[in-house]
């Protein structure tokens, strides 16, 4: 386990204490998006299909703020688009630092070497360095050579400094086993602080949608690499990964989870994204707007068409941390026995009932866009 010591009793109270308040849903990590323009164009990407009216907009440092006040997460992961994009971007992580919580800022680390002096080591802050395998994998997932290098220079600098690192590895179908593990043991090497890996979520609007991994296929892939970190004494005991061991086991076909959308809201540049990080069919003014008007039961595994092969860390990671707090003996028992890597899987969630997909994308793009040309049309003085 990667996750720092405060963070991990910090979070682990705050669950118990909404448990024992008979809160149902809460929010664990605010998924923070200031913006989504980016200076990549991954293949698998979905969220920098915009036009650029949309993509030239920023959430301001007060509406940062003001999200993170209104959530109450004590995790802010901040995404894009490419953060350090955003010009205001170190006045925002010191404000939300400011307020006790804890931040990881996702980045490419193509701006990281420019930047990262307007940045000071803090023991709540952490670089999440996008980093998905190897050189020949990673620089195939964004679509550009040289990527790679340039990220792991940036990790190097940025441990140079004093900083928390850790890496997001997102794999798709065709990943191998072996390369994954390998890559693994390379990244233990350069000192990284933790790992959060994920598979890829099919979004309806990345260029390329041959490579998204369904559910039994996520299974077998996470099975074959943690088999592979335990081959040696030297391998698996020096992955860190910075995510709950019982999500790990879930990647591996061991748990039977409903996904958390609600453990993971996200703010962005059209507002709070309904009903999850990964699908924006609707949004909301304030965060109580989207607790209370969000019909919750029309998403999820089983429930809607879109989230089928869904068992990304944003969905399912707050799930596997509420079930550690509620059971700890589970955590014990994996602690004890590690992740199973062979026989049966556990029992799978049907599918036969789940409602048709609805493609709305447009719908909010077209409302996105009418709001920014009608503040542009009243900003023009009146002849």
């Amino acid at each position: 386990m990667a996750v720092p010591l405060n963070q991990a009793l910090r979070v682990g109270a705050y669950v118990m204490k909404q448990h024992l308040k008979g809160n149902k849903r809460y929010p664990l990590v605010l998924m923070l998006e200031p913006l989504f323009r980016c200076n990549l164009a991954c293949a698998g990407c979905g969220k920098i299909d915009y036009p650029s009216e949309i993509l030239n907009q920023r959430i301001s440092v007060e509406d940062a703020v003001l999200a993170v006040d209104e959530c109450g997460a004590p995790i802010v992961a901040i995404a894009g688009g490419e953060p350090l994009l955003h010009k205001e971007m170190p006045e925002i992580t010191r404000r939300i630092l400011d307020k006790g919580k804890f931040i990881y800022l996702c980045t490419n680390a193509l701006l990281l070497e420019k930047k990262i002096d307007q940045y000071t080591p803090h023991k709540n802050f952490c670089w999440d360095i996008h980093l998905d395998g190897d050189k020949h994998m990673h620089d195939a997932a964004v679509s550009q050579e040289g990527v790679y290098e340039r990220a792991v220079d940036a990790i190097k600098l940025a441990k140079s400094k004093g900083f928390r690192v850790s890496i997001n590895c997102t794999l798709f179908d065709g990943a191998d086993p072996e390369r994954v593990a390998k890559f693994f043991d390379t990244i233990a090497d350069l000192g990284i602080d933790g790992v959060m890996t994920s598979p890829g979520y099919a979004y309806e609007r990345a260029p390329d949608q041959e490579h998204f991994l369904n559910r039994q296929r996520t299974k077998e892939l996470f099975r074959a690499i943690f088999r592979h970190g335990k081959e040696s004494k030297k391998r698996g005991k020096n992955w860190k990964f910075n995510q709950s061991p019982l999500f790990l086991d879930f990647l591996a076909g061991n748990q039977t989870y409903h996904c958390t959308p609600w453990g993971n809201p996200t703010r962005n540049v059209f507002g709070w994204q309904r009903p999850c990080y990964l699908l924006g069919e609707g949004y909301a003014k304030t965060y109580k707007e989207l607790m209370d008007s969000t019909d919750w039961d029309k998403y999820g595994v089983g429930n809607y068409e879109k989230c089928a092969d869904c068992m990304v860390h944003s969905g399912f990671e707050a799930t596997a941390v509420v079930d550690s707090v509620k059971r700890p003996w589970k955590m014990a028992a994996l602690a004890l026995n590690g992740i199973k890597t062979e026989g049966a899987m556990a029992k799978e969630i049907p599918l036969d009932k789940a409602r048709k997909a609805e493609f709305v994308f447009s719908k909010h793009v077209q409302a996105k866009m009418a709001e920014i040309q009608a503040k542009k049309a009243a900003a023009v003085p009146a002849e």
